[in-house]
C-alpha cells in the first residue's frame, strides 16, 4: 500500500477527472481540504500537494484566500487564435476596433471598473516606445476584459501620448472597443498603424488576480505601438498581459528572396 504522503499524483488525477467531467463548474469552489482529505481517506498536507503541485500548474484550479480553491477553464478553458487582422467591431453601434484575439463579432466586458487618469511613466521601455523621457505625465487607460461568459482574458494598459490625451472621448469609456482609437484618429491622426511586440513571463502578483489565475501560469506579454498617420509618430502604447493557455498566435510565414525556391542551378565550372 502506497504512503498517505505519496498518493497525491493519484488524487490529482481523480480530482481532475470529477473537474473535467463537469462535477464542479468553472467559477465554483472545490470541497475543503478537510473535506477533500476525508473523501480520499488522505491528510490534508497531501491534498494541498496535489492541488499546487498538479492542478494549479496546469491551469484547472486557483487558489484564491480567503475564498478557497477555484475551478478554472483548466485544459478545456476557451482559447484564441491571434493572427494580425484589426477589424472594425460591429457586434456595438460604435466606430470602434477588435484587435486580433477578438472576432469582431462579439461583446467584450470589463471584470473590473475601467480607469483613465493621469500619471507618471516610470517604465524605460514603454517611455522609449511612447518617445517621451521616462517620468512624463500621460493619461493611462486600465482595463481587464474578456468575452461575456468567459473569465478575464487580457489585462490593458494603454499609455496615451500627450499630445492626444485631451482629444474628447480618449479618456471616456464607449459602449464599444476600440473607441478612443478612432478618436485619436479623427482628430487627424488616421489612419493609425500598428506594431506589436510579442514576450512571455511569469505573471505578477496583482496580474495574477486580475486575471484570476495561479502566478504558475506564464502569461503572454503583447506590446502594441500605434503611430499617427500625420508624422509616423507613436500617439499610444498598449500592453496586453494574456493568461499562456488562453491564446496562441498563428501567422503566415514569408520566404525572403534569399530563400526562393527553386536553387539557383550551379554555374558550370563551379566545382572545378
Amino acid at each position: 500500500m502506497a504512503a498517505r504522503n505519496s498518493r497525491y499524483p493519484e488524487i490529482a488525477a481523480l480530482l481532475r477527472d470529477r473537474i473535467l467531467s463537469g462535477e464542479w463548474e468553472p467559477g465554483s469552489t472545490l470541497p475543503t481540504l478537510d473535506d477533500l482529505a476525508a473523501q480520499f481517506g488522505a491528510d490534508k498536507n497531501t491534498v494541498s500537494r496535489a492541488i499546487s503541485e498538479v492542478l494549479e500548474p496546469a491551469g484547472l484550479v486557483w487558489a484564491v484566500p480567503k475564498r478557497g480553491t477555484i475551478v478554472r477553464y483548466g485544459m478545456a478553458r476557451p482559447h484564441r487564435l491571434r493572427g494580425n487582422l484589426v477589424k472594425r467591431n460591429v457586434a456595438t453601434s460604435g466606430p470602434g476596433y477588435s484587435f486580433p484575439s477578438a472576432s469582431g463579432q462579439e461583446v467584450w466586458v470589463h471584470h473590473i471598473t475601467p480607469t483613465a487618469k493621469p500619471e507618471k511613466l516610470e517604465d524605460e521601455r514603454i517611455a522609449r516606445l511612447l518617445k517621451v523621457p521616462v517620468g512624463t505625465e500621460v493619461l493611462l487607460r486600465h482595463r481587464v476584459t474578456g468575452p461575456e461568459s468567459e473569465p478575464p482574458f487580457q489585462i490593458n494598459d494603454s499609455w496615451i501620448h500627450p499630445r492626444v490625451a485631451d482629444i474628447p472621448g480618449v479618456a471616456g469609456q464607449a459602449p464599444g472597443p476600440g473607441d478612443w482609437l478612432y478618436r485619436i484618429e479623427a482628430a487627424g491622426h488616421g489612419p493609425l498603424s500598428w506594431m506589436e511586440y510579442i514576450r512571455a513571463r511569469m505573471p505578477s502578483k496583482a496580474e495574477a488576480a486580475e486575471l484570476q489565475i495561479p502566478m504558475t501560469i506564464p502569461v503572454v506579454v503583447i506590446v502594441r505601438v500605434g503611430r499617427s498617420s500625420m508624422d509616423d509618430e507613436p500617439v499610444e502604447v498598449t500592453e496586453y498581459v494574456i493568461p499562456s493557455d488562453r491564446v496562441e498566435s498563428v501567422q503566415a510565414l514569408e520566404r525572403d528572396e534569399s530563400a526562393s525556391w527553386p536553387w539557383p542551378e550551379e554555374e558550370p565550372g563551379s566545382n572545378d
